[in-house]
C-alpha cells in the first residue's frame, strides 16, 4: 500500500484503470443488479480500492464541471457567429479558458504517453522501421540468412552496417530470430542490454520495462551493464534497467507457442493471463474481480479465437461477463 506524505492512500495505476471502468459502467444508463453487486464487492476490497474510486470520481466531476461551464460559452459563440455583418465573438473569462485548457492539455498528454488500447505507437516507438498492430504477426528475411518474426504490437528499428542489417533495436513487443547457418553476428538491442548470436534461434520480449531473452537453439550472449550471460538451448534470462537475473531452464513449447498461433499457460495467475490476452485482442478485457486475480490457469488458447477463451475463463471462475462499446469486455 502506498501513502503520500500526508498519510493519504495513493491508489496504483491498475486500480485506477478498474475504477474508471466501473465509473463508466455506472454512468452508462444500463446498470443491472449484478453490476451493482459486483461494484460493491470491488470497492469494499481494500482502502486502496476505495481511494482509487474516489480519485477517478473526483476527476470525473471536474471534467463534468468544466464541460458545463463551457456549454453556455459555446452557445454564445454560436449565436454571435450566426449574426450577419462582421460577427463579434464573445471572449470567455481568462480563468475559465485557462482551466479548460489545462484540463485538455493534461488529457492530451496522458493520451500521447499512454495511447488507449494501443491505437497508435507510444513516443518511444516513433520512427520504427517495422511495426505490427494488435493481433498481427509478420515474418521476413534479412541478409539471406536471418529469419525475423515480429509478434503482436511489436516495433523495431533496423541497424544497418555496410548495407547489411547487422541487428535490430527492439522498441517494444516480441521478436524471434532464426539464424539459418553460422555466419556474422546478429544482435537485438532492447532497453539497456544487447543479445547477440552467430547461429541458432532465440527470442527477445520487451514489455513493461522488462526484457526476457530465451535461447531455443545454439547460443546467445546477453550483455548488460550489470554483467553478461551466455545462454544455450532451453535457457532464459531476464533484465531491467538495474539488474540482470541468473539463468533459468524453460519449456520451449510454452514460450514459443505464439509462433504457431497459440498462447499457452502453466499455473499462471488469471490476471497475468488476461494481460497476455489483451496483447492479441483488439479492445480491452478488464478483470474486475480481485478475488480470482491470482487463481492459477493452465491451458492452451488459439489466438484466432480469444473470445472463446474468455468464455472458458468466465465459466471456469464463475464470473459475470459484460461487453461495452469500443471492445471493452468486463469480467466481474
Amino acid at each position: 500500500m502506498k501513502t503520500h506524505p500526508n498519510n493519504k492512500i495513493s491508489p496504483d495505476a491498475g486500480l485506477e484503470e478498474q475504477a474508471w471502468v466501473w465509473l463508466r459502467l455506472l454512468h452508462s444508463g444500463d446498470v443491472r443488479q449484478w453490476d451493482l453487486d459486483g461494484f460493491k464487492r470491488w470497492v469494499r476490497t481494500s482502502p486502496q480500492h476505495q481511494a482509487a474510486f474516489s480519485a477517478v470520481r473526483h476527476h470525473w466531476e471536474l471534467v463534468k464541471s468544466a464541460s458545463g461551464e463551457m456549454a453556455p460559452v459555446a452557445a454564445d459563440l454560436g449565436r454571435t457567429a450566426g449574426k450577419n455583418n462582421n460577427p463579434r465573438l464573445a471572449k470567455p473569462g481568462r480563468r475559465l479558458f485557462m482551466g479548460t485548457a489545462v484540463t485538455a492539455a493534461a488529457a492530451a498528454a496522458v493520451a500521447v504517453v499512454h495511447p488507449p488500447f494501443g491505437l497508435w505507437a507510444a513516443p518511444g516507438e516513433w520512427g520504427a522501421d517495422d511495426r505490427t498492430v494488435i493481433g498481427e504477426q509478420r515474418s521476413f528475411e534479412l541478409n539471406g540468412r536471418v529469419q525475423l518474426t515480429l509478434n503482436t504490437q511489436t516495433s523495431i528499428r533496423r541497424q544497418v552496417v555496410a548495407d547489411q542489417v547487422a541487428g535490430i533495436e527492439l522498441l517494444g513487443g516480441e521478436a524471434a530470430v532464426d539464424l539459418a547457418s553460422a555466419g556474422r553476428v546478429f544482435s537485438v538491442s532492447a532497453g539497456v542490454g544487447k543479445s547477440t548470436s552467430s547461429e541458432g534461434r532465440f527470442e527477445v520480449r520487451y514489455l513493461e520495462d522488462k526484457v526476457c531473452v530465451t535461447c531455443l537453439a545454439g547460443t546467445v550472449s546477453v550483455s548488460h551493464p550489470a554483467g553478461e550471460r551466455t545462454l544455450t538451448a532451453r535457457q532464459q534470462t531476464v533484465y531491467d534497467r538495474r539488474a540482470l537475473s541468473g539463468i533459468a531452464m524453460i519449456e520451449p513449447q510454452l514460450i514459443s507457442a505464439w509462433r504457431h498461433g497459440e498462447i499457452k499457460f502453466n499455473e499462471v495467475a488469471l490476471g497475468k493471463v488476461i494481460d497476455e490476452i489483451n496483447r492479441y485482442r483488439p479492445g480491452k478485457v478488464v478483470l474486475m474481480n480481485d478475488a480470482v486475480r491470482n487463481k492459477p490457469v493452465s491451458g492452451s488458447f488459439y489466438i484466432a479465437s480469444l473470445d472463446l477463451a474468455l468464455s472458458q475463463l468466465q465459466r471456469s471462475f464463475d464470473l459475470q461477463a459484460r461487453s461495452l462499446p469500443g471492445g471493452l469486455y468486463l469480467l466481474s
